[in-house]
């Protein structure tokens, strides 16, 4: 993590560690709201693999490991780089899958080597009191080293600036899911499918490189 990611992801860190804390390794530990949340988030993400087994994915903000976990009802050959910026997250995750060969987890900001796909659930959400262009620099920032780590594509999801009014929170990060669109499909791919219609206040985008 180089100063600037420091600066901006110290509180961030602390406020995930919390929740786990609080909560454990579960939906809430990682702060959605329930398992059926959180696994309908994981099924946009997967939707990026494209590519037969074996294929290998980064999970950039993997918590304890829960998109792992959902993986391995999938998929049978892959291999799997779980990283988080934190260290708690990271020890519950070795705890939970840390014996399956096909799983590493290593704490920090960004993915540790490249891979066929990288995926990102919830990362941009939290941005506490960081200001909110800062913030979304940050955020742009994040996007180019995932695609820099990515072989074949990548997926994220935003909380939606569609958000109806007076149920959205300060501290969150609500993003222009058309901006980002455009932002990903002029500079990292041609092929890049926006999915919004899943039911929750946020959208996914799915960037593809191997078409």
């Amino acid at each position: 993590m180089n100063d600037s990611s420091r600066d901006v992801l110290g509180a961030v860190e602390r406020y995930y560690t919390a929740k786990l804390m609080a909560h454990g390794p579960s939906a809430p530990g990682v702060d959605w709201n329930d398992e059926a949340s959180q696994r309908t988030r994981f099924e946009q993400l997967a939707r990026v693999i494209s590519a037969p087994e074996p294929f290998s994915v980064n999970d950039l903000g993997c918590g304890y490991g829960a998109l792992f976990a959902f993986l391995t009802e999938r998929f049978a050959d892959f291999a799997y780089s779980g990283v988080d910026i934190s260290e708690a997250m990271i020890r519950a995750a070795v705890s939970r899958f840390g014996a399956d060969s096909r799983s590493r987890f290593s704490v920090g900001a960004a993915c540790p080597e490249p891979a066929d796909y990288t995926v990102a659930s919830g990362i941009f959400n939290v941005r506490l009191q960081t200001d909110q262009s800062r913030w979304q620099q940050h955020a742009l920032e994040v996007l180019d080293r995932m695609s820099e780590a990515s072989r074949r594509g990548f997926a994220f999801n935003c909380l939606t600036a569609y958000s109806d009014p007076g149920k959205t929170r300060p501290d969150l990060f609500y993003a222009d899911p058309c901006a980002l669109f455009d932002h990903c499909k002029r500079r990292h791919a041609r092929n890049v499918a926006l999915l919004h219609d899943y039911g929750l206040y946020e959208f996914t985008l799915i960037v593809r490189k191997d078409a």
